[in-house]
């Protein structure tokens, strides 16, 4: 029997807001007498919001009540009420995840938007998101290729990297729209400190109250569309001004691209050609004709996107949301969990003896616990389907002895583990624990250290969990 649960993608971005319902299908796909095997089946958008423009204070604050008085017109809009909302995630990207105030929006939406709504920033992430609404992992998985998604915004280009359906890099960069704005008299009223640092390193004349000079523009949005083209033939580490206009991180990937996607706002300057330059205020026009006549100069294949200035929160509302195996443990009563921290340990470190073992998982709690005031975290593991009983019971009592701190807190013992023995393993810990004590196992999740989990309400009649991954920056 099929169930649907609803999910929310909400983008905060430097240029734009926007949100969409989706609905998705989960269901036991599993034959009978065997083994459940619950899968979401099927997405559905249910309602895409007007695009509106991020409010803004300053230049570094977010105005939070006129961001939640657009959430709450969108909910009513739609015909939809926070707790409706079963997942989902509300994203704050581009420049405007580096505002003053970005941190306390995200908590005040999160809220708003239903019990099980992560809030989450950060480049990569980002970037993964836009490449899924976008369609270039549905492209790499169905002709067993690499393509890469490049989601041109206001403040920044999120890329992604997709072989065969698995990501395999992902970096930011400050290329954007909306990093030099013009005002109706023609004059430049904003220069974004990196575009300030670009100017001065080409030698150009463009600053503060000077008159729009289309040239003088060019001569940066030309040298951004030649980073871009060099990131997709993966030649940019050679480029005079490619690290000027890294983020935070280069991308790092093997082998070579076969297709290359545009998103964001600027793709639709890529794709269009407007006859007014000055149409939005700023030199997204400018930049998109650039990219468009770089790209055509190259040899590189570009198709064009499913979603473009939409990539990102189709993304967030339909790809943010995995489901656990269904052999699972946990104490339906924990649920939901938001926000936990991950100590994943390495295979070598699985395989080491008993003692030694546990030292290693206490080791890694206790680094975790000197660089965070958080408490509750979840160890990951990835484990073997070769584990016979008495490695299993071993394994149980060394993640019960590593993680001792934890469980004489009071907190959940949360263990995370990619193979599909969380049944067996959340029993054999429990065997080895007081009666009571939390307890939560849950299986075919991959995840790795930085990143932290949600842990939703059980669906499919308790036999699964939805779960969502995600990584938090703030002032990236």
């Amino acid at each position: 029997m099929k169930e649907t649960m609803i999910s929310v993608g909400i983008d905060i971005g430097t240029s734009t807001t926007q949100l969409v319902f989706c609905e998705m299908g989960i269901e036991n796909t599993a034959s009978a007498w065997t083994v459940p095997t619950v899968k979401i089946v099927d997405k559905e958008v249910l309602y895409r919001s007007p695009i509106y423009f991020t409010p803004l204070v300053n230049a570094e604050t977010i105005d939070a009540e006129a961001v939640r008085k657009i959430i709450e017109g969108v909910y009513e809009e739609a015909n939809m009420k926070p707790d409706m909302v079963d997942t989902g995630a509300v994203i704050i990207t581009g420049e405007t995840a580096r505002k003053e105030n970005a941190e306390y929006v995200l908590e005040m939406l999160s809220g708003l938007a239903g019990d099980f709504v992560v809030a989450t920033a950060g480049p990569d992430l980002e970037g993964i998101l836009a490449g899924k609404g976008s369609g270039a992992w549905a492209y790499s998985k169905d002709h067993s290729c690499t393509t890469m998604n490049f989601d041109i915004g206001g403040g920044t280009t999120n890329v992604a990297v997709y072989r065969n359906g698995e990501v395999v890099g992902a970096a930011c960069y400050d290329i954007g729209g909306r990093l030099i704005k013009i005002d109706e008299d023609k004059k430049v009223y904003y220069l974004s400190k990196k575009m300030k640092k670009l100017v001065e390193a080409t030698g150009g004349r463009l600053s503060e109250g000077v008159k729009y000079d289309e040239s003088e523009i060019s001569k940066l949005t030309d040298i951004m569309a030649e980073v871009m083209v060099g990131v997709a033939e993966r030649r940019e580490q050679h480029m005079e001004h490619h690290q000027l206009l890294v983020t935070d991180h280069p991308l790092v990937f093997e082998g070579k691209v076969d297709a290359v996607f545009f998103s964001g706002g600027v793709a639709d300057c890529v794709q269009t050609e407007y006859s007014d330059a000055l149409v939005f205020g700023d030199i997204g026009v400018v930049l998109g004709r650039c990219i468009r006549r770089a790209f055509e100069d190259s040899k590189i294949k570009v198709i064009h996107a499913e979603e473009t200035i939409r990539a990102t929160v189709i993304g967030a509302g339909t790809h943010t949301t995995d489901i656990s195996g269904s052999t699972i443990h946990y104490d339906a009563h924990l649920l939901p969990l938001k926000n936990i921290p991950i100590l994943k340990m390495t295979v070598e470190e699985e395989k080491l003896p008993s003692s030694r073992r546990v030292e290693a998982i206490r080791n890694r709690l206790n680094w975790f616990r000197s660089q965070s005031d958080q408490s509750q975290v979840a160890l990951a593991l990835k484990g073997s389907k070769s584990y016979g009983f008495d490695i299993l019971q071993e394994l149980a009592k060394d993640i019960v002895e590593g993680m001792k701190e934890v469980v004489e807190a009071g907190l959940p013992l949360i263990v995370l583990i990619d193979q599909d023995l969380a049944k067996s393993l959340g029993l054999s810990i429990r065997g080895n624990l007081s009666p009571g004590t939390p307890v939560i196992c849950i299986d075919s999740v991959t995840v790795d250290n930085g990143d932290y989990i949600d842990i939703g309400m059980p669906v499919a009649d308790g036999q699964v969990v939805p779960v969502i991954i995600k990584t938090l920056l703030f002032g990236y």
